[in-house]
């Protein structure tokens, strides 16, 4: 890490499902490692919440005294940016991304002041609870039953550049709770009846898991096998291409995957009325149903749809029979075969559905 002006900060972010997982000491442990290292470490802003473990892990490190602030006749404190900014170490850390700052502050919540030292080009690490993330604010409060106030907006943590999960097991955290590490006993009981209930900290955790694993696949090279299922439906502007739209999209659901609308246009044929139309009725319902629509104007269709398929990571294409009239001139084998060949290489399963049957999924996959 070296000191700058003129590059922005790396953000590293600890990320885990509930209070209690260990984010806090994880960052002043890494933290103290970079200090040993030679690095210029210092603590923006610490939250102990009385945990004897979390104030040990800090002892060693130059602590920034906080401001204080007068409100409603009470004197609270916060962290102090300008201070930060006037030491100008190479590192920071920073404990609860999510929190909101006390009106009067000149950034109303942390991770704007945590933008600020970024910028300035000061490297900083900290600490966030997956409840926090703005995307997942309605599935939690479903989940848990409980509303977070405190958000941030997911680019925060997708412009990271590094998101690292601190993870325990549900009844791990839940011991750790009874023994008085996460909250002070008098409040043990309700937060064991509550929030930290085992069916919502399953919930929790694999919400933790899978934001991590997304990213971490977003990172890897495409040729790698995706972590995640992605379901990819290819439509010929036929009169039944709602019906396979709509047959996609629940596979999609039920594998809890991201849906790709693909059609393939020759540039060298116009589209009739009746064809544009289908299209445009289709384009909508991909819309209603949550997926992706997609056109792309090319005269080698397979070819296109095999690149489409590895660009964004498909491992699922749904087909459909009506389909065949479309290739049958450029094709001899089975389009089913066809397609196989072009996405030699790739694990990518093949769905094919029936014009006038129930929908049945292919035992195909790719040689």
């Amino acid at each position: 890490m070296i000191r700058s002006t003129h590059r922005r900060g790396r953000h590293k972010v600890f990320i885990g499902m509930a209070p209690g997982v260990g984010k806090t000491c994880r960052m002043l442990q890494e933290g103290k490692e970079v200090l040993r290292e030679g690095t210029d470490v210092v603590i923006g802003l610490l939250e102990t919440h009385g945990r004897q473990d979390t104030a040990r892990q800090a002892e060693g490190l130059e602590q920034i005294p906080r401001k204080r602030i007068r409100y409603q006749g009470v004197d609270l404190e916060e962290m102090d940016v300008a201070a930060v900014l006037a030491r100008h170490p190479q590192l920071v850390l920073i404990d609860e991304l999510a929190h909101t700052n006390l009106p009067g502050s000149e950034r109303q919540k942390r991770w704007q002041d945590v933008e600020m030292l970024l910028l300035s080009g000061i490297d900083v690490y900290s600490t966030l609870n997956i409840q926090h993330l703005e995307s997942l604010n309605d599935l939690v409060a479903e989940l848990t039953s409980v509303v977070v106030r405190e958000r941030i907006p997911n680019r925060v943590l997708e412009l990271a550049d590094e998101v690292v999960l601190v993870d325990v097991t549900p009844e791990t955290l839940q011991e750790r709770l009874k023994e008085g590490k996460v909250y002070a006993p008098e409040k043990v009981g309700q937060a064991l009846a509550n929030f930290f209930q085992r069916r919502h900290l399953v919930a929790l955790r694999e919400l933790s898991l899978r934001e991590v694993a997304d990213r971490v696949e977003n990172d890897i090279l495409p040729a790698i096998t995706p972590l995640r299922e992605r379901v990819m439906v290819c439509l010929a502007n036929h009169h039944t291409s709602k019906r396979l739209l709509r047959r996609a999209a629940r596979l999609a659901a039920a594998m809890d995957a991201p849906l790709l609308m693909l059609t393939v246009q020759d540039p060298n044929r116009f589209l009739s009325r009746e064809e544009s139309l289908i299209q445009e009725e289709c384009r909508q319902l991909c819309e209603d149903v949550g997926g992706t629509f997609l056109r792309e104007e090319s005269a080698e269709i397979l070819p296109t749809i095999a690149r489409v398929a590895q660009e964004k990571r498909i491992t699922q294409i749904v087909l459909g029979q009506t389909m065949r009239s479309r290739f049958k001139a450029l094709l001899r084998r089975p389009l089913s075969e066809r397609l196989q060949h072009q996405l030699r290489g790739l694990s990518i399963d093949l769905h094919l559905i029936s014009e006038g049957l129930p929908a049945q999924p292919a035992n195909e996959t790719e040689p």
